[in-house]
């Protein structure tokens, strides 16, 4: 009986400190969610890396973040040309980064990435096919995320990203998008100023047939990024991996909508928004060119579907018509080929005013550069407003030393920017995760961003759904 008893005894303390050991081996598995600014506290998780935009968030270094940066990828072309990048940033002559990458590659990738939990926070930009059920379980495993747009491509890939958010919460991390355009200058200007109603008046509310916001970007296939051809991978072709441009680049132009109209304030997408009308359409892709953008020599089977002849139809193009807390807004994205020399991707921007437009113009009398225009709307007296401007724009100038009005004529300014605050697109990646970082460490996002996340995903997937009903009769 005594040996039975001490045999239970001995058994007892043999798994109590095998669950001991457990516990702690899983405490120390698990990843930081408190974060207080410390040199080197937040740990990058890089997920399938496929779009340059996961590189270009190392572009540049950053205090709280380590050096070492986990990389867990099927392996492959994406992946090489990810790591090759960030080789770029790690060996250029001026401001060098130091990254070291710590790469794991196979079929497990992400099982891998989930088990470890090497990191606290995980990037993810690439195909999109998968990314919200990608986001969901790294926030299960209550690692934080950083995503790269869009994070859902159709209406049931929105309804997970609702249950993305309510999992972050009870998980207490956060779940952020990357929208970069809020940092280019003139966008932030024409949000600044048309907050000043003795320059902008008040929002109008517009027309279905007349939009008060109007936006429209143009992006291309083939383009140059930190100073070499961009390579595509052959699946940002298909529309199923890549996601059409109505949910994929718009995603930047409704948030700016949200942003600059209403600024710092809640949208609730089943009270807010009225969706309208929405349209999509595509781009014709010659093999020739698919193998200029990609180095592949022929499409592969995945793309046949969306084959005619020799064409590859990609549905890259489409617009959306909504009412945004009753404003009438329309959003437009054209993707083009590539683009004439000397140019790039544009961006065409109005909001109107009850005494002025704001318009943001990118074409080639602005040498493709955006450029920011105040014009009066009829009926205003241009020399009375025109001492208005010139008052209230000096708090412009003093929040943005440099920043000048020059007049075009009567009743059109242009709003003159130095380039030292033409940072270029590359550069907002850095600006974006400076911000991140600050909301890491104040533990939340501001109370308006998960909403309107939120609304902008709902905005675009269900004008996909309207689109394509239209197309399919």
């Amino acid at each position: 009986m005594k040996n039975i008893l001490m045999y239970s005894i001995s058994l007892a303390v043999l798994l109590l400190g095998a669950s001991c050991s457990n516990t702690n081996k899983n405490q120390q598995q698990e990843p930081t969610k408190t974060f207080t600014g410390a040199p080197g506290e937040v740990k990058l998780i890089t997920l399938d890396p496929g779009h340059f935009h996961a590189a270009l968030v190392q572009k540049v270094s950053y205090p709280q973040v380590s050096k070492d940066v986990y990389v867990y990828a099927p392996g492959g072309s994406d992946l090489q040309e990810h790591l090759k990048k960030i080789e770029g940033f790690n060996t250029r002559p001026d401001n060098p980064t130091s990254w070291n990458e710590i790469v794991y590659t196979g079929p497990d990738f992400l099982e891998k990435m989930l088990s470890e939990k090497k990191g606290n926070v995980m990037v993810i930009a690439g195909n999109n096919s998968k990314k919200t059920e990608y986001i969901k379980k790294t926030l299960e495993a209550g690692i934080n995320v950083f995503s790269d747009k869009p994070m859902a491509i159709n209406t049931s890939s929105f309804n997970m990203l609702k249950e993305c958010f309510q999992i972050a919460h009870q998980k207490k991390v956060l779940l952020y998008d990357i929208m970069t355009e809020r940092n280019e200058i003139t966008t932030i200007l024409q949000r600044e100023l048309s907050m000043i109603p003795a320059i902008y008046g008040s929002q109008e509310k517009g027309t279905p047939e007349n939009p008060a916001i109007v936006t429209e970007s143009v992006h291309h296939f083939f383009k140059v990024v930190a100073g070499k051809p961009l390579t595509r991978p052959t699946w940002y072709f298909d529309v199923n991996q890549e996601g059409e441009g109505i949910v994929d680049v718009t995603t930047h132009l409704v948030d700016l909508a949200q942003w600059e109209a209403f600024p710092e304030q809640v949208i609730d997408y089943t009270k807010d928004i009225e969706m309208v009308d929405a349209n999509r359409w595509y781009t014709p892709i010659s093999l020739a060119q698919f193998k200029e953008c990609t180095g592949a020599t022929t499409f592969p089977d995945f793309l046949k579907k969306d084959i005619v002849g020799d064409t590859l139809r990609v549905y890259a193009n489409g617009d959306i018509l909504y009412k945004l807390k009753g404003v009438s807004t329309k959003i437009t994205v054209v993707w083009k080929y590539t683009y004439p020399e000397g140019g790039g991707d544009t961006h065409f921007s109005t909001m109107r005013g009850t005494k002025a437009n704001l318009i943001i113009r990118q074409g080639k009398e602005q040498n493709y550069k955006p450029e920011l225009f105040i014009e009066t709307v009829k009926g205003v007296k241009t020399a009375a407003y025109e001492k208005e401007l010139q008052s209230s724009f000096a708090g412009i100038i003093a929040k943005h030393p440099g920043v000048e009005l020059k007049k075009i004529k009567d009743g059109v300014w242009q709003v003159t920017v130095p380039d030292k605050y033409r940072v270029g697109h590359e550069a907002h990646f850095g600006q974006v995760m400076e911000h991140f970082l600050q909301y890491l460490k104040d533990g939340k996002l501001p109370a308006w961003e998960e909403p309107n996340m939120i609304a902008k995903y709902f905005v675009t997937t269900k004008a996909l759904e309207m689109a394509k009903a239209k197309t399919q009769k």
